[in-house]
C-alpha cells in the first residue's frame, strides 16, 4: 500500500485536499469515486510508484494530465493534430456510436480510415487502453496534445450519463462552429495581408534599384540643390539599399521581444487588454471571445459537466488573459454562493446583453439554451464586424498606396521639371 495526496471536488463543488492509502493510482481513483468525490489531482507521496500505478502526479477533470504517457502505439510529437482532422474524427465517431457499434469496434474502424500521423497513433493507443479496461476518457486524457481538457471532460460527462453519442455530436457541432468563426476572421485578413506584402515587395524593389538610378542621373546633370521631397526619398532609398539587413531583422527583433513579453503573465495581460481596445479589431476579438465562452459553457452545461468544473475548463482553454481572469472571478464567486450573472456584470468584459440573457437563463432553468443564443448572436455580430473590416481596409489600402506612389512620382518629377526649365531658359 502507498500513500497518495489528492485534490478533489465534492458534490457541492467544494475543493477537498487530503491523503488516501491505495495499492495504485487507479485504486486511489476508484476509492475517491466511491467516496462521491471528483478527483482533479492524485500524487504519490514519496518512494517509487507501485506496479501499475504510473508514478508521479496525475491530473483529472479540471487539470488533465500535464505530462502525456508515451505508449508503444506511437510517439508523442511536439505539434498538435489539425483541427479539421479532429473534428471529422469526432463526427464519424458519433455516427458510428449512434448506429449501435461498440466503442472499441468504432475506434478500430476509424483507425483504419485515418492517415498516418499523430491522430492515428493516438487513437490506436486509446483503442488499446479501452480494450484493456480503461474508460474512453482516461485513454483520451493520456494524449493532451491531441485531445484538450474540454474534449476529455465532455467525453467523461457522456460516459457518466450514458449519452456518449450525443456528446460527440455536440462536440463536433461546437468544433465546427468555432472553426467557421476562426476561418472567417482569418479569411478577412488574407486579402489585405497579401496586398500589403506584394506592395511592400514592389516598393522595396523601386527604392533599392530604381531610385538610385535617378540619383545618379541628377548628379550627372548637375541639378544643383534638390527639393525637400526628393532629398527625403533619396535618403530613404539610401537607407534601404545600404542597411537592408536592418529592415529585415528589426521586425524579427520586435517579434522576439513581443513573444518574450507575452510569455510573462503581466505582459500577456497588458497585451490582451490593449488588443480588446483596438478599433474594429478589438471588437472582433472581444465578441469572438464572448461567443467562445458562451458556446463552450453552454456545451459543457448541456453535457452534464458541473458548472465549477466547466468554468475551470473554460479558463484554461481561453487564450485571452483578460477574459480568463474574468472567468476565474466568476468561478470564485460561484464557489461562494453567487449566481453567474452577477460576477459577469462586474467583470467589465461581458456587456449587458450577455449578463441579462444569462440571468434570464438562470431564472428559467434554461441556462444552456440562453448561452447558445448569446453565442449565435455574437457570431452574427462578428460576421458583421468582419464585413465592415473588409469594407474599411480596401479603401484605406488604396489611399495609402496612392499617397505613397504619388509621393515618389512628385519627388522624382520635381528635379526633372527643374532640369526642363533650365533647358528651356538656355534656348
Amino acid at each position: 500500500m502507498a500513500s497518495f495526496a489528492y485534490e478533489a471536488m465534492d458534490t457541492q463543488g467544494k475543493e477537498v485536499r487530503s491523503d488516501i492509502d491505495a495499492a495504485s493510482e487507479a485504486d486511489a481513483l476508484e476509492k475517491l469515486k466511491g467516496m462521491g468525490l471528483f478527483p482533479t489531482r492524485v500524487t504519490q507521496k514519496g518512494g517509487k510508484a507501485p506496479s501499475g500505478g504510473g508514478g508521479g502526479a496525475q491530473n483529472f477533470g479540471m487539470a488533465q494530465s500535464a505530462a502525456p504517457e508515451k505508449k508503444k502505439g506511437g510517439a508523442i510529437f511536439a505539434w498538435r493534430v489539425k483541427p479539421k482532422e479532429l473534428t471529422a474524427f469526432t463526427r464519424q465517431f458519433a455516427t458510428l456510436l449512434d448506429a449501435g457499434l461498440p466503442v472499441v469496434r468504432s475506434l478500430d474502424i476509424l483507425v483504419t480510415q485515418l492517415r498516418p500521423g499523430i491522430l492515428k497513433s493516438a487513437i490506436a493507443d486509446v483503442k488499446e487502453d479501452v480494450e484493456g479496461g480503461s474508460s474512453l476518457s482516461e485513454g483520451l486524457g493520456k494524449h493532451p496534445r491531441v485531445f484538450d481538457k474540454l474534449y476529455v471532460n465532455m467525453i467523461r460527462a457522456g460516459e457518466a450519463g450514458g449519452v456518449l453519442d450525443e456528446i460527440l455530436e455536440r462536440l463536433a457541432d461546437y468544433r465546427e462552429k468555432a472553426q467557421r468563426l476562426q476561418q472567417k476572421i482569418i479569411g478577412a485578413l488574407v486579402y489585405p495581408a497579401a496586398v500589403v506584402f506584394i506592395a511592400s515587395c514592389i516598393l522595396s524593389f523601386i527604392m533599392i534599384f530604381i531610385i538610385p538610378k535617378f540619383q545618379e542621373m541628377f548628379v550627372e546633370m548637375d541639378v544643383g540643390e534638390l527639393p525637400g521631397p526628393t532629398l527625403v526619398l533619396l535618403a530613404i532609398s539610401s537607407v534601404m539599399k545600404n542597411y537592408w539587413y536592418i529592415l529585415i531583422f528589426t521586425p524579427v527583433l520586435f517579434w522576439v521581444i513581443f513573444k518574450m513579453i507575452v510569455r510573462t503573465p503581466r505582459g500577456r495581460l497588458i497585451v490582451d487588454a490593449i488588443s480588446l481596445k483596438v478599433p474594429i479589431f478589438g471588437g472582433i476579438i472581444s465578441k469572438s471571445s464572448v461567443s467562445r465562452f458562451c458556446r463552450t459553457l453552454g456545451t459543457l452545461v448541456t453535457s452534464g459537466v458541473p458548472i465549477l468544473e466547466a468554468l475551470s475548463i473554460i479558463k484554461l482553454a481561453t487564450s485571452n488573459a483578460v477574459v480568463a481572469n474574468a472567468v476565474e472571478t466568476v468561478h470564485n464567486s460561484i464557489k461562494e454562493g453567487d449566481t453567474i450573472a452577477e460576477p459577469l456584470k462586474h467583470s467589465g468584459v461581458f456587456d449587458d446583453l450577455v449578463v441579462n440573457m444569462i440571468q434570464v437563463g438562470e431564472e428559467t432553468g434554461e441556462l444552456d439554451k440562453m448561452l447558445m443564443k448569446v453565442a449565435d448572436t455574437y457570431d452574427n455580430e462578428v460576421d458583421t464586424l468582419v464585413s465592415a473590416l473588409m469594407s474599411l481596409l480596401e479603401p484605406i489600402l488604396i489611399v495609402v498606396m496612392g499617397l505613397t506612389v504619388g509621393f515618389i512620382v512628385i519627388a522624382l518629377f520635381m528635379p526633372l521639371i527643374k532640369i526642363m526649365d533650365r533647358l528651356s531658359a538656355g534656348k
